[in-house]
């Protein structure tokens, strides 16, 4: 009996346990990218999930869903979630993700980039836990360049930095406002200003003096210019700073003189006139008299200069007693007698005056209004 009993035992146990491995389904899993086949008598995925000690994570990945009921041939799949750290400008947070990638994960997130942002580490970067994903966006900002402006795109970084990622090269004067390590943000205008010395080199002239010398032998007036000047010629070298191609300073190097100035030398009469007017009849030897139209004139007429033919300065010697002639018919410093005016020197020509004609100076317009034309008679003294 004992035998028998052992025996309807084992059978028992034997034909219960085939009939438990009969009654198993199988299941297609496929655990965190790791493909095998299962039996199992688990009602839902969640209790064949349980049944391979897997701890299900409510971020994790299962298809079908949890609560699927456990069907022979059925194709479980199942993706761990891992946490990474997002880092986005300054806002940083912890998120689960299936992603296997960089860029399954931004395209998870809905995070889409254009050409010029940034992100760390790259798009193609196998997604693990603790990942630290850095996007940074870019933003519009100016960039002026020795002048020429443009607009460029950068994510928040040095000036330097910015500048190398746009392939501007600085050379050693060159001055960048902001400074280079000055980090640059939205509407940032990037001046590079283009700095440099270059060395100029020109002639320029000396201008001469005029040197006045008393000269007793002269009327008193008169000007006589006893020798001529000359410009002189001097080489100047100058360091030009230019900045975008625009002079800011110019300091002077050296200067040597090519040509010696030569003053300009006019002796100055200083001989006083001595002239004495009578209302009678003239006195003295007359070699000649004759009558000649007469009008009268000032030094200060549009176009006059003020100085006689003969250098006498009107505008010095307002009362001196002088006529404008013909030299052909009165040469010039011929002493007259003038009827109506006195005692004169020849001392002027004009361009109307022809003949037997002359014009009489006054100091005063008044004074020439009221001579106006007239028929005097002459005197020519010896």
């Amino acid at each position: 009996m004992t035998i028998i009993l052992a025996s309807f035992i084992v059978f028992a146990a034997a034909f219960g346990f085939v009939i438990y491995e009969t009654t198993k389904v199988t299941v297609a899993v496929t655990l965190d990218g790791q493909e095998k086949m299962v039996k199992t008598h688990a009602a839902t995925i969640e209790d064949l999930l349980e049944d391979l000690e897997i701890s299900l994570h409510s971020e994790d990945y299962v298809f079908p869903a949890a609560n699927t009921e456990v069907k022979d041939n059925l194709e479980v799949v199942w993706e761990p979630a891992k946490q990474v750290q997002m880092v986005e400008g300054s806002e940083k947070k912890q998120v689960w993700t299936t992603a296997e990638t960089v860029e399954e994960f931004l395209k998870e997130q809905k995070i889409s980039l254009n050409e010029y942002d940034k992100v760390q580490p790259e798009i193609n970067t196998a997604v693990k836990d603790d990942l630290t994903i850095q996007i940074d966006k870019a933003f519009s900002l100016k960039l002026v360049d020795g002048g020429q402006e443009k607009e460029a795109w950068s994510t928040s970084t040095t000036v330097a930095d910015f500048l190398l990622q746009q392939g501007i090269a600085l050379r050693d004067l060159d001055r960048v406002e902001p400074k280079l390590d000055e980090t640059v943000k939205e509407d940032t205008v990037v001046n590079v200003i283009r700095v440099e010395k270059v060395t100029d080199v020109v002639e320029e002239p000396i201008n001469f003096a005029v040197v006045t010398k008393k000269d007793s032998s002269l009327a008193k007036g008169t000007e006589k210019v006893v020798s001529s000047g000359q410009e002189g010629r001097v080489k100047k070298e100058y360091e030009v700073v230019l900045e975008n191609g625009k002079e800011v300073s110019r300091k002077l190097l050296n200067e040597t003189t090519l040509q010696e100035k030569k003053d300009k030398v006019v002796a100055v009469g200083t001989k006083a006139i001595t002239q004495t007017v009578s209302r009678g009849t003239a006195s003295g030897n007359v070699s000649k008299e004759f009558n000649v139209t007469s009008t009268a004139y000032t030094a200060n007429c549009n176009g006059c200069s003020g100085r006689t033919a003969t250098g006498l300065n009107l505008h010095a010697n307002p009362n001196a007693k002088v006529i404008a002639v013909d030299p052909r018919v009165i040469p010039l410093g011929t002493k007259v007698y003038v009827e109506g005016y006195g005692y004169a020197v020849a001392a002027d020509t004009g361009s109307a005056i022809k003949g037997n004609k002359i014009d009489v100076f006054f100091a005063t317009k008044s004074e020439a209004y009221r001579w106006g034309r007239r028929t005097v008679k002459i005197k020519i003294l010896e």
